[in-house]
């Protein structure tokens, strides 16, 4: 067993902080405040490779591991959890999947772009009433012969706005259940796909998160991806993928409200001395330094299982339950060691401590990741 990082490996989380400080730090606050989407910034990150980290370089990509991946991801959520989760979606959800499942043609016209940032995915899964109940698809994709006609609604879709490429999961054979599924990629500007309001969030405020609606879209069934009925193992297996993606990105969250803390702890003065001599506050720092580290062995676990091609569906569920909840463990701390100053956004904690909360939310809410764990420990 080896807990070592190599040179490659180094060198890439290195790049992910240097570009986190020196470009995303900026303007975070008021990018927050605003809800404007970091635009500049995932171009910046698409021309340093980091949407299309883990695709193969012949369709545009990086060529990295996983666990490249998962320092990345730490590295930038510690600083930007919305530009993260575009990344995250991007590389996790749209691109592994294309790369994973999608045909030739699929990969050279809409992976390529991807890959290289050049264009923006969305994962388009979530409905009004189909959320942790992925089977309760409303949206249909109804079978023309050599095209569908996608009808329904999408709701909290991540780079909704931003995206280029879209790939909708839609049922298909309703008396299928589950098998009646279909993934289609669906392109922006198809006639009578419209991108609705972007929601007022509580956290991950720059991110661009839309509801969708598809009225009698011609999707041509070379958009397909896999076999007839395939989507919803298609989503579920992508998933399992952009679950490191989403614990990397509360790990990052985590470690980025820790370091804030422990820095303003060695600089805060109470009864004539630095807080970080008082126990109090030695004590809340070692639970979150240790949270941290537990929740990032999780996180690489998973990724080196998924690189060595092994079972990591287990391990990425449980890296997501355990990283969110320090993320959101630690976050909380943060504000109280910083006092009222915690309070503001000038100190950056209480934006990671909203920024938290969606990471027990999204991609598998931490209940259905209890499911998750439990199947597999019961199988």
């Amino acid at each position: 067993m080896n807990f070592e990082l190599t040179e490659e490996q180094i060198a890439v989380r290195d790049a992910a902080r240097e570009f986190a400080q020196t470009e995303l730090l900026p303007g975070v606050i008021e990018r927050d405040d605003k809800q404007e989407f970091p635009a500049e910034q995932i171009k910046k990150m698409g021309e340093l490779g980091f949407m299309g980290m883990m695709v193969d370089p012949k369709y545009g990509g990086g060529g990295m591991d996983t666990v490249s991946y998962v320092l990345a991801m730490e590295e930038i959520s510690k600083i930007d959890a919305s530009a993260s989760v575009c990344m995250s979606v991007n590389n996790s959800l749209v691109c592994w999947g294309l790369e994973k499942f999608g045909t030739e043609e699929q990969k050279e016209k809409y992976l390529k772009p991807l890959a290289s940032g050049e264009k923006i995915g969305a994962f388009c899964l979530s409905e009004p009433e189909a959320g942790s109940d992925a089977t309760s698809q409303k949206t249909t994709a109804e079978d023309k012969g050599d095209h569908y006609l996608l009808n329904g609604t999408k709701n909290w879709i991540t780079n909704g706005n931003s995206a280029s490429i879209y790939l909708v999961i839609a049922q298909t054979d309703r008396e299928k259940g589950h098998k009646g599924i279909n993934c289609l990629i669906v392109e922006k500007g198809m006639d009578g796909f419209v991108v609705g309001k972007k929601e007022d969030k509580l956290g991950i405020r720059g991110s661009d998160t839309h509801s969708l609606m598809f009225t009698d879209v011609k999707v041509p069934k070379e958009n397909r991806i896999g076999e007839d009925g395939f989507g919803f193992k298609f989503a579920m297996s992508t998933l399992n993928g952009g679950r490191i993606g989403i614990a990397s990105q509360a790990l990052g969250i985590a470690s980025g409200a820790y370091e804030l803390a422990l820095a303003y702890s060695k600089e805060r003065k109470a009864f004539g001395k630095p807080i970080s001599q008082h126990q109090a506050i030695q004590f809340k720092l070692a639970d979150m330094a240790t949270e941290i580290d537990a929740a990032r062995l999780l996180c690489l676990q998973a990724a080196y299982l998924k690189d060595q091609k092994k079972d990591f569906g287990k391990q990425s569920a449980m890296a997501k339950l355990y990283a969110s909840k320090v993320a959101m463990d630690v976050t909380v701390e943060a504000v109280q060691v910083h006092g009222g100053y915690g309070y503001v956004k000038e100190y950056h904690v209480e934006r990671l401590m909203r920024d938290a909360k969606i990471t027990q939310i999204y991609e598998g809410t931490s209940e259905i990741q209890k499911i998750v764990i439990s199947r597999e420990l019961l199988k």
